[in-house]
């Protein structure tokens, strides 16, 4: 049989029973693993036995678990409460502060858990009634909510880039290190967003009254609810970067610090940590049934010959190399619309790496660009998973429509950050080169 027939046979078999809602990771590994035997016969059993016993060897895989202990305890604790009290007061003052400030609490609580939703959960509680109520025009706010909330996968520690790395073999703490430079850029990019729209419409986000703005000595007590936040990124990233631990390591001083944090908050409890450590074995079973599924898939498309076939044809798309990316971000871009990243990066991932390598880009800067993309689903419709998070804690008055018409400003700015890390990739790879050389 051909093999542009047995590519066809797959990746049909693998839409059939997607569209009949078969759950991702079963499809990819249960249809793999059936082509793998008519492919190969048993060996091919051995062959996938043998690469899922040498991942699970891989020290990196407990950073999973331990990131996502930390993330759910940190959430738990309390600190954004603080922390938004204390952007209150700095930002308050200027027009569309309060959304800057809110953006800002994004970056840093992004720094502290490693996944998307939990800044989009926390601040549609916190953030988004006290910005309504103060007249902020609802899809700015509900906007900058939504695109803050997605750089948890992006600004390092990130538990896709964990995933990235242990299905592409690139290094995690390089991953890491690449995404501070393009999640500051995001930063800006929204912050100049609001402010320019803000400045130029000021019904949009209007300032504090001034009897209502905070004194310097308010201020600068305010200060303290970043000290037990900036403590945990200090210790977990500069223990990575400056080499005196490895990311799974890191991983563990950050729970340490996220327990101390939880504790000091008052919010340290049985209930808790027994809601924490179940809601972390779902989410960690869960990335074990994603890694066969991966390994199974990969497998099986070499097996197949379909990774030759897909670079032949990725040679027929005008533009070279560039036209080849540009395919790729674009398909990334439709896909994040109606898959989950997990999924996304299941099913594209042994597809594009043999031809990002090919085309002699660094799989480092590509993977940068493709968890941004990642992020791009997050926050886009119909199916983005942060835009039924914040519709499941807005207030009644927030529709679903709303949300839907509050992110695509926020996606050409998104966007716009992609294209600035294409045209200089220093952007991405300036820290890496920093600490790893």
């Amino acid at each position: 049989m051909s093999v542009e027939l047995l590519t066809l046979l797959f990746f049909g078999a693998l839409l059939l029973f997607l569209m009949l809602g078969t759950p991702l990771a079963f499809v990819l590994g249960g249809v793999s693993v059936v082509f793998l035997y008519f492919e190969m016969g048993t060996i091919g059993f051995y062959l996938l036995a043998s690469k899922m016993w040498e991942t699970m060897q891989s020290p990196t895989l407990m950073a999973v678990p331990l990131f996502v202990f930390m993330a759910i305890l940190l959430e738990k604790s309390g600190v954004a409460n603080d922390l938004y009290d204390m952007m209150h007061q700095w930002f308050g003052g200027l027009r569309g502060g309060l959304a800057i400030g809110t953006v800002l609490i994004c970056v840093i609580f992004a720094a502290m858990s490693g996944i998307s939703g939990a800044a989009v959960v926390t601040m549609g509680t916190i953030a988004l009634p006290k910005m309504l109520e103060r007249g902020y025009d609802k899809k700015l706010a509900l906007g900058a909510i939504n695109a803050g909330g997605g750089w948890g996968i992006l600004i390092p520690p990130s538990i896709l880039m964990v995933l990235y790395s242990l299905l592409t073999e690139v290094s995690v703490g390089r991953l890491f290190a690449a995404g501070i430079g393009p999640g500051l850029t995001l930063f800006v990019l929204v912050s100049l967003y609001i402010g320019g729209r803000c400045w130029l419409q000021p019904h949009l986000g209007p300032a504090l009254p001034v009897e209502e703005r905070a004194d310097w000595s308010q201020k600068i007590r305010s200060l303290k609810a970043v000290i037990l936040p900036i403590m945990i990124v200090v210790i977990v990233l500069g223990a990575i970067f400056g080499g005196f631990a490895t990311p799974t390591e890191a991983a563990a001083i950050g729970v340490f610090g996220s327990l101390v944090a939880t504790l000091i908050n008052g919010q340290l409890t049985w209930k808790v940590l027994h809601d924490a450590s179940i809601a972390t074995l779902k989410l960690t079973a869960l990335v074990m049934w994603i890694l066969f599924a991966a390994h199974a898939f990969s497998t099986a498309y070499t097996a197949l010959g379909a990774q030759s076939l897909i670079s032949d044809l990725m040679g027929y798309i005008p533009g070279g190399r560039w036209g080849a990316l540009f395919f790729m971000l674009v398909l990334l871009f439709f896909f994040g619309m109606v898959l989950d990243p997990v999924g996304i990066m299941l099913i594209t991932l042994p597809v594009f790496l043999p031809v990002v390598r090919d085309a002699g880009f660094d799989p480092i800067w590509f993977g940068i660009l493709f968890i941004i993309m990642m992020e791009v689903g997050y926050m886009t419709p119909p199916f983005g998973f942060n835009l039924f998070y914040l519709k499941g804690v807005a207030p009644p008055d927030v529709t679903m429509g709303d949300i839907y018409a509050s992110v695509f400003p926020y996606v050409v700015v998104t966007l716009i950050g992609v294209a600035l890390i294409i045209l200089f990739p220093e952007i991405a790879l300036y820290f890496p080169r920093l600490f790893y050389g």
